[in-house]
């Protein structure tokens, strides 16, 4: 028993309130002079924040929130998580208004791995040691009930243990295991420091392979947005997804995951249709062969459609050029129009009116398509073309004569980020009665 791996971990008493200016390192130093080489010193970032000055003075803890704010990630009545100026997903932006002054609210510090940096230094200054710092926060976290304390701020501390490469006791690969050992021992701090006791700072001992030098600091715990796959809350991602969905005209050659696609018109066929019908049907050009067929037919009929037009042949090879986006991407769709359990009235104004509805409800299968692609990372570019050959495109895709095609998309994967998009106001569209 006496091998098997074990630490100590204790909370430190007597350390005074902490006020605007004081030195936290010689606090800390003062109240546990015994810290030894590879101790990890667990400071709660409230402290910090106080000796760094970030209380200020708001009307209300809301104005605070929104000051501290770069990005809503979900939001549930007055409950916002947001990701903060410090690069931190949590919810209020960490902003506080326990245990400080009516009419105050406390901030996290502007820079908790800096804040590490100096308490670290200040300790070796102070007693000659060399020690591991994390700042620590209380986040909640996805998917599980309750709170714990997270590490925000790191000096001399490996903050993951990334084991991939290595082999599990029986021999199996590790491809994705990367403990978070800066949280592991945040947490750990947690259960002696409490949440209401008065004590700030705890010490774990028995750990020293968990010292070390960090390259950024406790921002290697922070996920990236492009490895982010629950980037936001419901109803924001819905938001983006629907504002983010963008024409896209220039793909890479990264194949397109045909279960994407699948997966797209699975939310599309979800779209409001008239008479409890379902008017889509989506014509998936997954062979290269299919693509240049239909495209070469159609290139055929558009070029004779413009001779008899009357345009030269410049302005001819000019215009066709404009269909240069459905032969560079690498997945064409083609959804179509069925008037299945339409009804017929045997009046113009009224059969007009029947079919308007079922191009309106196409159209929002289409639009739920292109909204799905976005959720699935592809870009995609609706192009209209097939409108005008649907003969052309059901003789050479073998498609029933009452299919219509209404138009093409082209997926793949954005080659280049769309640019910005000047924002619409939208008083502008809006009437109201």
């Amino acid at each position: 028993m006496s091998d098997a791996p074990a630490f100590h971990v204790w909370a430190v008493p007597g350390l005074p309130e902490v006020q605007r200016g004081d030195d936290l390192a010689k606090l800390i130093a003062d109240a546990e002079p015994g810290l030894a080489d590879g101790d990890i010193v667990l400071v709660t970032s409230k402290i910090v924040s106080k000796a760094e000055g970030r209380i200020i003075t708001a009307d209300s803890r809301e104005e605070a929130i929104d000051a501290e704010t770069v990005r809503v990630v979900a939001r549930r009545g007055t409950l916002r998580i947001v990701e903060n100026r410090q690069g931190l997903v949590m919810a209020a932006a960490g902003v506080d208004a326990s245990n400080t002054p009516t009419g105050t609210v406390l901030l996290l510090p502007e820079d908790p791995d800096a804040s590490a940096r100096a308490i670290r230094d200040g300790l070796r200054d102070a007693l000659g040691v060399e020690v591991g710092v994390l700042v620590t926060d209380t986040f909640g976290r996805p998917w599980r009930n309750g709170l714990t304390d997270v590490a925000i701020g790191a000096a001399g501390v490996r903050v993951l243990d990334d084991l991939r490469g290595g082999t599990d006791a029986y021999g199996n690969p590790l491809s994705a295991t990367v403990v978070a050992t800066a949280d592991e021992l945040a947490a750990a701090g947690d259960l002696v420091k409490g949440k209401a006791a008065g004590l700030p700072v705890a010490v774990v001992r028995g750990l020293p392979g968990a010292v070390g030098a960090s390259e950024s600091g406790a921002r290697e715990l922070v996920r990236s947005a492009a490895d982010d796959m629950f980037r936001l809350g419901t109803s924001e991602a819905v938001r983006e997804a629907v504002t983010q969905r963008r024409t896209v005209r220039e793909f890479t050659d990264e194949p397109v995951d045909p279960g994407a696609v699948r997966r797209a018109v699975a939310a599309a066929v979800t779209a409001p249709a008239p008479h409890h019908t379902t008017p889509w049907r989506f014509v998936l050009l997954e062979s290269e062969s299919s693509r240049v067929r239909l495209l070469d037919a159609m290139r055929e009929k558009w070029i004779e459609d413009l001779r008899r037009d009357g345009k030269s042949e410049d302005s001819i090879a000019k215009r066709v050029r404009r269909g240069d986006v459905l032969r560079k991407a690498p997945y064409l769709v083609v959804p179509c129009l069925v008037m299945d359990g339409s009804h017929t009235y045997g009046h113009a104004r009224r059969d007009a009116a029947e079919r308007e509805m079922f191009v309106v409800a196409t159209g929002a299968g289409i639009q739920n398509f292109l909204v799905a692609l976005a959720g699935e990372r592809l870009g995609s570019a609706w192009i209209s073309s097939t409108m005008f050959c649907r003969e052309v495109v059901r003789d050479v895709l073998g498609l029933p004569d009452d299919w219509d095609p209404m138009g093409a998309v082209a997926v793949g994967h954005a080659a280049s980020a769309p640019k910005s998009r000047p924002p619409r106001e939208a008083s502008d569209f809006i009437e109201v009665r």
